[in-house]
């Protein structure tokens, strides 16, 4: 498959669907034989970690929900069948009646870096905390306390954070995920 003279547009899909919509787009795509017009279709994802049960779990997050990226040359009929597949809603900047707008060299270069750079560093997340601010503990046998961020020690990937117990300021030194931020 030659990627020559083929294009980035960004396709419209109903939120929460983009995995089901790419493999749609895949699937006609390959059944109307139109699979030479047809590059890659990216859907740029994060991996993000979270607490269940007192587990560390990893789970892939759409960077854009609602959005997928779509290479190849969009024209004439291969447009009209992409918009008439389940779940596509239409294309990014496309104009009433004519063919959707490509994205500049650009704009695709920044997209695709973005989501090489999202895939590697999967373990490295940046302090989601401030000094001062009040957080409450979801994680521990002191869950649902809540208190104030004093020290946040990056390279331990932990905060020191000051909790109210039995009427007196007690520290406690919690990871990043034992915690959330208060509402």
């Amino acid at each position: 498959m030659s990627t020559e003279g083929m294009k980035w547009y960004v396709v419209r899909a109903i939120s929460g669907q983009e995995n089901k919509t790419k493999a749609h787009i895949e699937q006609e795509v390959q059944r109307t034989g139109m699979s030479s017009l047809l590059g890659q279709v990216l859907i740029p994802t994060e991996k993000v970690y979270q607490i269940r049960n007192g587990k560390k779990v990893l789970k892939e997050r759409n960077f854009f929900p609602g959005y997928i990226m779509l290479e190849g040359i969009l024209s004439g009929e291969f447009v009209h069948v992409l918009k008439n597949i389940p779940g596509v809603i239409g294309f990014l900047g496309e104009t009433k009646g004519g063919d959707p707008t490509p994205l500049r060299a650009s704009e695709v270069n920044r997209m695709l870096g973005k989501v090489d750079e999202l895939a590697e560093s999967a373990e490295q997340v940046s302090v989601p905390f401030v000094l001062g601010e009040s957080v409450k503990v979801i994680d521990g046998p002191f869950r649902d306390f809540v208190g104030t961020v004093e020290k946040i020690l990056e390279d331990k990937r932990k905060l020191e954070v000051m909790v109210k117990i039995f009427g007196r300021k007690t520290p406690l030194e919690l990871g990043f995920m034992q915690v959330e931020k208060e509402n």
